[in-house]
């Protein structure tokens, strides 16, 4: 149970603003599947059916955590990747960042990734993530030369990529400490780096025979 600190700490302020953060901290104790909007109100010290004049439900609180998980997540992983990159190197900063974002922000990410959400449900979802899918995808297509299949196929790899790493990383159940998170990271960067260089295998699978091998087709 948590102490007195713990509790009653709303006082008639922004009560949406702070049942955000109550569902933060729960979530980063007990994770985002035994999250309720009643421990919420109870760490406030407000009624529980105070959040239901700010949120339909538990998934529309939940949707503005994760509004905020990208506001967070595009201010950690796009503007401080210098504009003046090459788009192989601001990809693989990317990559790295998302990893140390993962890390650090464990509730939020959680809430990112693991909840759910119906985003066509929550078009505010969809507009905060915007942004961060942008500066990726126009470093993508720098690299593929425009939108398209090849486009496509190389920004899936490096999502995929960076999520593996960075869920390789909170899925181990130990406590990681700075080095590890570090460690990933680059590798992480690295990764990204070896799937730029060979991207045309992403979308010619026929390259990747055995030498000598007779081709498909």
């Amino acid at each position: 149970m948590p102490g007195p600190a713990k509790r009653g700490r709303y006082h008639h302020g922004d009560l949406a603003a702070a049942l955000v953060d109550a569902a933060i901290e729960v979530i980063g104790e007990r994770g985002v599947r035994d999250f309720s909007m009643a421990e919420a109100s109870r760490r406030l010290g407000v009624a529980v059916s105070a959040p239901y004049a700010h949120f339909a439900d538990r998934d529309d609180l939940l949707a503005a955590v994760a509004v905020r998980g990208y506001q967070q997540f595009y201010a950690a992983v796009v503007p401080q990747v210098e504009a003046g990159l090459a788009p192989a190197d601001r990809l693989a900063a990317m990559a790295r960042r998302y990893v140390r974002f993962a890390a650090r922000n464990r509730p939020l990410f959680e809430v990112l990734y693991q909840a759910g959400l119906d985003k066509a449900g929550h078009p505010e979802i969809e507009a905060a993530e915007q942004p961060i899918d942008d500066a990726f995808m126009t470093c993508v297509n720098a690299i593929s030369g425009g939108s398209g299949p090849t486009a496509e196929e190389l920004a899936w790899a490096l999502e995929a990529t960076a999520h593996g790493y960075a869920m390789l990383l909170l899925d181990s159940g130990k406590q990681r400490s700075d080095e590890d998170v570090e460690r990933t990271a680059e590798a992480a960067g690295r990764a990204a780096r070896a799937l730029i260089k060979s991207r045309r295998l992403l979308s010619d699978p026929a390259d990747l025979q055995q030498p000598g091998a007779p081709r498909a087709g």
